[in-house]
């Protein structure tokens, strides 16, 4: 207890002084500007902080990273009750209902339910966080290499199987990130590979460049080939976001309590997100609901629960971050990077060497799920000015800012060429319908995914049933024989019901 208490003090420290809570705030109006830009993404507006931060402590760092993405997950929703068209993928799932809501004149509703129930979600993830992470951490000091090749397997697959529609098309997305993740040295042979004689591709391809190019670069091409004309706002003012939200809180309980722990526990899975999230608990609010007939016509209960389930999934994905370094989605995938780039190697080893730090992550989250509410309410009355920023002004910016940041990493104009190839790639595959996140996926777990593998074959002398004489490792071992094979194994027993 002292040291919980001693280490809390350490963390209140580091976040409640200046400098920090002034990054806060910057990032969060940075991240409520870019979610309400439709097609800026919480993923890019995390790739695009990375090049500053790069300039800033451990602690700011990460700092601007969850209170930028927090922002960015509910400012998303915005766009979408405005114009029909989701700022973020998370608010995909629910743009129809929020529309339709603002068509029969209640925008107001649509996002103050959006605003409240993004913050609560977000507080109730960050619980979950705050208690699981430590927990688990305790467990997985006793992991060795058998159990943590499970766990990136067991990550990969779910990265194939829950976080994609289509199971094909992600699994050629993931082979592609383990063949970039192949790319240089770094691999247990320390044999230069896919090199082809070029000194830049000896340390391998860097990830965050890669990931600014497929997020970022990206979604500037899609602009540049984009010829459908702008979308049509059609609300000028808004009224009070407030009004009506405690009643809302009072009727629909239950959907906040299963939007909130269903975000949870889809971030916590690797690969998922909190657009998968979304998705889901929309569908969900719809089979409980009491009055599922009014979905698709402009109802508020869907949008409790999936505005809930997006932030909560957030805090979700940075268990398994934090804990074995295995990004929840793309977007703990970039934190990641910048942990290591501030000598914070993420696992079981950061809560005994750097506990503040860690209770200084969770502070954060905290701190940004509050702050959202008087935000993002701000961010809603100046809505429709922010809607109507041009993109032929503000794509060339981007672009831009990308390029500086590339060949900030390292001085290297090896960067540029990285986040432009890799811009070019991420844009083809999802216009083919190719997601890109199993392919951030395997480049970050490509590594460790090699290395777990022929460490643990040392060690059992060749011998696989090595990775399955550990009680964890066996348990982790079926768990991902189970998920691999349970769509063959489905429809098979589809297959002999039909047949009989």
């Amino acid at each position: 207890m002292d040291a919980l208490l001693h280490n809390t003090g350490l963390a209140f420290g580091l976040v409640f002084e200046p400098y920090v809570l002034i990054v806060i705030l910057c990032s969060a109006v940075f991240g409520l500007v870019v979610g309400a830009i439709p097609g800026l993404t919480a993923t890019m507006a995390t790739a695009l902080l990375v090049p500053i931060t790069f300039f800033m402590p451990p602690v700011p760092a990460i700092a601007a990273i969850v209170t930028a993405t927090a922002m960015a997950i509910f400012s998303g929703d915005i766009p979408g009750a405005l114009l029909r068209i989701p700022g973020t993928p998370a608010s995909a799932a629910y743009v129809d209902e929020s529309y339709k809501m603002t068509l029969k004149g209640q925008a107001e509703t649509a996002l103050g339910a959006s605003l409240i129930f993004s913050a609560i979600g977000g507080l109730f993830g960050t619980a979950v966080l705050i208690t699981a992470a430590p927990a688990l951490a305790e467990i997985a000091l006793k992991f060795s290499s058998f159990e943590y090749f499970w766990l990136v397997v067991l990550g990969l697959s779910c990265a194939v199987f829950i976080g994609a529609g289509t199971p094909l098309k992600a699994c050629i997305s993931l082979l592609i990130g383990l063949l970039v993740a192949c790319v240089g040295l770094e691999n247990p042979g320390g044999y230069p590979r896919f090199t082809f004689g070029n000194t830049e591709l000896m340390g391998g391809v860097s990830v965050i460049p890669m990931m600014v190019g497929m997020f970022a670069v990206s979604e500037v091409l899609r602009y540049v080939v984009n010829m459908d004309p702008p979308a049509r706002i059609v609300v000028e003012k808004l009224g009070s976001v407030f009004t009506g939200m405690w009643g809302l809180i009072v009727k629909y309980p239950a959907a906040l309590f299963r939007g909130s722990a269903l975000g949870t526990l889809v971030g916590i899975q690797p690969g998922a997100g909190a657009d998968m999230a979304a998705w889901m608990s929309y569908a969900v609010s719809k089979k409980f609901s009491k009055e599922p007939e009014k979905f698709g016509t402009g109802h508020v209960e869907g949008i409790v629960e999936s505005g809930a389930a997006n932030n909560s999934a957030l805090a979700g994905a940075w268990v398994p971050a934090l804990v074995f370094g295995i990004p929840g989605d793309s977007i703990t995938a970039i934190a990641i990077g910048v942990l290591y780039l501030k000598g914070l190697n993420p696992g079981p080893t950061l809560f005994l060497n750097s506990p503040e730090n860690v209770y200084a992550i969770f502070l954060v989250f905290i701190l940004a799920n509050l702050i959202m509410i008087p935000l993002g309410w701000a961010t809603i009355r100046l809505a429709t000015n922010i809607l109507r920023v041009p993109g032929k002004i503000l794509m060339p910016v981007i672009l831009l800012f990308c390029i500086v940041g590339a060949f900030a990493i390292n001085n290297s104009i090896f960067g540029v060429v990285v986040i432009l190839v890799f811009g070019l790639l991420a844009y083809v595959m999802e216009e083919n319908g190719f997601p890109v996140a199993p392919a951030i996926l395997g480049v970050v777990l490509g590594t460790m995914l090699e290395e777990t593998f022929v460490t643990s074959l040392i060690k059992s002398d060749g011998n696989l049933l090595g990775f399955f004489e550990r009680p964890i490792s066996a348990g982790l071992g079926v768990v991902t024989f189970v998920i691999l094979f349970w769509p063959l194994a489905s429809r098979l027993v589809r297959h002999l019901r039909a047949a009989a």
